[in-house]
């Protein structure tokens, strides 16, 4: 073992797996970036490097909160090599950076009554074992104020600042509870619940007498409670009979209702009042879209809401007459954070992006009348104007059942002829493509001339609980035809090439192109994997305990003979003897979700059939890159595969 990767080892943080670095022959530091260890990947042209690292070099912006008076929001971007956070103090203003870690910042809150004290959970080494710290910007000094192993999320805080409230692992690594604490004594956090599952607190009300809690089984079965913070009774707010999902929950302004977002009573993630005696009135019945997101004014004059209609958001606010209006947006805009600020109804701060335009932060009158621009994030010096647009198209799903997928498709602008396709399968899988800014699909698009195809395949989010159920447990085989059904697609369009077919994905993202290469055979032709599954019996078994009894939810439970039948015949480690596509995978040395023993066995087994892989591991990062200098190596790699599988002539064999 050289001393560089010895060095790195030392360094790495105590979640990190001991021993050596990589099960896999041949790992080699990366030119240029010792964090990344690599086999078989081939020197990257300067050229092609350079010109990919200026499409990487296009940040974004995103709200983390604003202040009470709505005159200084609280932003994640990124200047360095990770994200961390800044203050922007007027629209357009100058972003002060006020974190500065090697690790990026996660969710962040400003304190109540003193924005000179924030609040932030962050983690090391991407293994997502997020620690609770407070950061005095006068002195610049950040606390610990959780042990430093466990894992932690949730954060908010009571409006008066009296109280923060948390989730973590502590209790025993697997169940996540919540905790409460006074602002004044943070490390002295009481434990409020103590059950199985996994629980997160939500909002504090009004008051701070109460406080929102959350237990979820899985994305589909959740359950709404009221703790009383003084006594710890907890009651709850949901029906006990059935399951549902709560995707948002907010106290109305006199404490005596909650604001909730739930599949309960519709196909679809509705929003309703519930009163004090369990009603449920709906609100804006006349959306028949999944709602995402709440924000409630403190003094009840306004709610604003997000709509997902067909993956574009569309931004609501309802009045006191609960009269909702929609509020003009760039017509497939995706909106991902919603806040008023706490002494204020006539500012709504916004993070928002679309295909073209990374996300930045906005306030908007929510009466309609102006939205202001507070950031505006640059794109590395490229022309905007070259950026290609997202086009909306329709299929049907495999198999036969009578279901339309959508995808989103982007085309080089002025493209003649049949065109290569890349496609991007989503992760999650209670994940949606959506029309969202991404410079690796513009630089796929806009620079290598190639089509993009991002689908929405069954278990997709924002179609409905049907479609998204329609892939839970031994379902999955079925709606694994729903590659075909895109290949299908693509090969039915007079300006694609199905001969010329790449695909692309993380996470179950990387199931799925791992997926398409194994059960498709010679219809791809390249396959990048990105913290991907291999075996779904193994990655049930050694995702992080917090994590399984949510995963089986989706997947199903490895421990019933009859669905670990199913899974390991959907598993392409299973079958990778039928694997024809060229593959080049890439994994984080301390991903807690899909463990490196995933993508290792996959690269051995293609070797042993004789065939080249190329693989990528950093050794700093969890479940995808995150540090600047291991993604823009790593993504100009990926450039580099598809030029050579997708670009040049197909080798022939005789």
């Amino acid at each position: 073992m050289s001393l560089l990767i010895l060095a790195l080892l030392l360094a790495a943080p105590p979640a990190a797996p001991q021993g050596p670095p990589s099960s896999v022959e041949g790992m080699e530091p990366a030119p240029g970036v010792p964090s990344l260890l690599q086999s078989g990947v081939p020197a990257i042209p300067p050229e092609l490097k350079s010109r990919t690292g200026q499409y990487l070099n296009a940040r974004a912006a995103s709200l983390a909160d604003v202040s009470e008076d709505g005159d200084a929001l609280l932003i994640t971007t990124r200047f360095a090599s990770t994200a961390q956070l800044h203050v922007v103090e007027m629209p357009l203003g100058m972003r002060t950076q006020i974190t500065f870690g090697d690790e990026p910042v996660d969710e962040a809150r400003f304190q109540p009554g003193d924005p000179q004290t924030v609040w932030y959970l962050q983690d090391a080494g991407g293994g997502e074992f997020y620690q609770l710290f407070r950061l005095d910007r006068r002195s610049g000094r950040s606390e610990l104020l959780t042990d430093g192993k466990s894992r932690h999320q949730s954060l908010t805080l009571s409006r008066d600042g009296r109280r923060i409230a948390f989730s973590g692992t502590q209790r025993n690594g697997k169940d996540t509870d919540v905790y409460v604490a006074e602002t004044g004594a943070p490390k002295n956090a009481r434990r409020v619940t103590e059950a199985e599952g996994t629980w997160a607190p939500v909002e504090f009300s009004r008051d701070g007498a109460r406080l929102l809690i959350v237990r979820e089984r899985s994305i589909q079965d959740a359950d709404l409670f009221a703790l009383e913070v003084s006594s710890g009774k907890l009651t709850q707010l949901t029906p006990k009979e059935g399951k549902a999902s709560v995707i948002a929950a907010r106290w109305t302004s006199d404490g005596k209702g909650v604001y909730l977002v739930t599949d309960r009573w519709s196909d679809f993630n509705q929003f309703y009042q519930l009163d004090s005696q369990g009603k449920h009135t709906p609100l804006a019945a006349d959306v028949k879209w999944d709602v995402e997101h709440l924000a409630v004014a403190d003094d009840g004059s306004r709610v604003a809401f997000v709509a997902n209609e067909d993956g574009a958001s569309r931004l609501y606010v309802l009045d006191r007459q609960r009269h909702a209006q929609q509020i003009a947006l760039p017509v497939n805009a995706v909106i991902s954070n919603v806040e008023f600020p706490r002494h204020r109804a006539d500012q709504l701060a916004v993070t928002f992006q679309t295909a073209t335009q990374p996300a930045d932060v906005y306030q908007i009158d929510p009466r309609g009348m102006r939205v202001v621009r507070w950031t505006r994030s640059e794109v590395g010096g490229l022309d905007p104007s070259t950026f290609v647009d997202a086009q909306l198209v329709r299929y049907p799903a495999g198999g036969g059942v009578e279901t339309t997928m959508t995808a989103f498709l982007y085309k080089p602008r002025g493209a003649t002829g049949k065109l290569p396709v890349v496609i991007i399968w989503h992760g999650g899988p209670e994940s949606q493509s959506r029309p969202s800014f991404s410079s690796f699909v513009q630089l796929l698009a806009s620079e290598l001339r190639l089509a993009v195809l991002l689908p929405n395949v069954r278990g997709s989010a924002g179609y409905g609980k049907a479609y998204l159920a329609a892939d839970d447990g031994v379902k999955r085989e079925q709606a694994l035809q729903d590659i075909t059904a895109t290949l299908d697609f693509i090969a039915q369009q007079p300006d694609l090439d199905a001969s010329r077919v790449g695909v692309y994905g993380g996470s179950y993202g990387g199931y799925m192109t791992l997926a398409t290469a194994a059960f498709q055979g010679r219809r791809v032709r390249a396959a990048v994997d990105v913290v991907g599954i291999s075996n779904l019996v193994t990655f049930l078994q050694n995702t992080q305990a917090y994590r399984r009894d949510l995963r089986r939810a989706e997947y199903g439970d490895e421990r019933d003979p009859a669905v670990r039948a199913v899974q390991e015949r959907i598993s392409p480690l299973l079958s990778v003897d039928k694997i024809e596509a060229e593959l080049f995978v890439q994994q984080g040395y301390n991903d807690p979700r899909v463990p490196r023993s995933e993508a290792e066995r996959i690269v051995k087994a293609v070797r042993g059939r004789g065939k080249d892989v190329w693989y990528l591991l950093g050794l700093n990062e969890g479940h995808g890159f995150a540090k600047k200098e291991n993604r823009d190596y790593a993504i100009a790699a990926i450039a580099l595969f598809l030029q050579q599988k997708l670009l040049q002539p197909m080798k022939t064999t005789n």
